[in-house]
């Protein structure tokens, strides 16, 4: 892999609690291969699995789901989300223990970006067999809280966590992960192929659980590990304006929050 950036233990737990699933997207991907090639879902590979969150939503469509990353921490945790017919490998995206036109589906959740991408559409394409399906999803920063009548209040709040953040943004990445995955759109040669952008799906969570989000991110990360004193004022602050808005002193206040994410899917010839 290009950038290995999540391989502390305590950064791979904070992933499982954190992070959330995309269910409805991965029902779309499901969709868009039931109308492809009908009855043909005998192995599904996650790339870049994390811990897991992905991965298992996809055990109920396949006879078998291997999730592949190259953090052991990550792997680890994702042992704790398992299912009979799900099973994790240590690999890098770019050398898959797959034999050729093995794979039914090749999908990278929120994890294309850290990829060599060329390299990983080559590993993509040698694994799917034909008919087979790439999937590549990941969602924006910028998400929205929804609270009563203030969600606006909310979100100018929320804007500030994500602008102190922009400065530890990896370069890697450039200024817009929604670029990357249009790059690899276009650099896909299949056809049959399809872009969808801006997908809003809403999560009701505990406040503390959209803070905790945020700083699994590794724009906050690097802050942390650059500065931990301020990452810790800065998650203080954001946390202490929002609730104020709020007028509420729990952190465990739910709120809806409105993840933007956007997705491409590919049939292999």
């Amino acid at each position: 892999m290009a950038v290995r950036l999540f391989e502390a233990k305590d950064h791979a737990a904070a992933y499982l609690q954190y992070r959330v699933a995309p269910q409805e997207l991965i029902s779309r991907i499901m969709s868009y291969m039931e109308k492809k090639t009908p009855k043909q879902f005998n192995l599904a590979v996650d790339v870049g699995c994390g811990s897991g969150q992905g991965t298992i939503h996809l055990a109920p469509y396949f006879t078998k789901v291997v999730g592949t990353d190259i953090s052991a921490a990550q792997l680890e945790m994702a042992q704790a989300n398992s299912s009979p017919n799900v099973s994790y490998r240590q690999c890098p995206a770019e050398e898959q223990p797959f034999a050729s036109g093995e794979v039914d589906l090749v999908t990278a959740m929120t994890a294309a970006h850290w990829f060599d991408r060329k390299r990983f559409l080559q590993e993509a394409d040698r694994m799917l067999r034909p008919g087979g399906c790439l999937a590549l999803l990941s969602y924006t920063m910028d998400m929205e809280l929804e609270y009563g009548d203030i969600s606006s209040k909310l979100n100018d709040i929320c804007k500030e966590f994500y602008t102190a953040l922009l400065p530890f943004r990896t370069p890697y990445l450039g200024s817009s992960s929604l670029k990357i995955y249009s790059d690899l759109f276009d650099s896909c040669s299949y056809p049959d192929k399809e872009w969808n952008d801006c997908v809003r799906l809403s999560k009701t969570l505990p406040l503390s659980g959209y803070i905790g989000m945020v700083e699994t991110f590794s724009s906050y990360q690097i802050l942390k590990q650059k500065d931990p004193v301020e990452a810790e004022r800065l998650s203080n602050d954001i946390r202490s304006k929002l609730l104020s808005a709020m007028q509420v002193s729990s952190p465990d206040t739910e709120v809806s929050v409105v993840i933007k994410y956007f997705y491409w899917l590919a049939r292999k010839p």
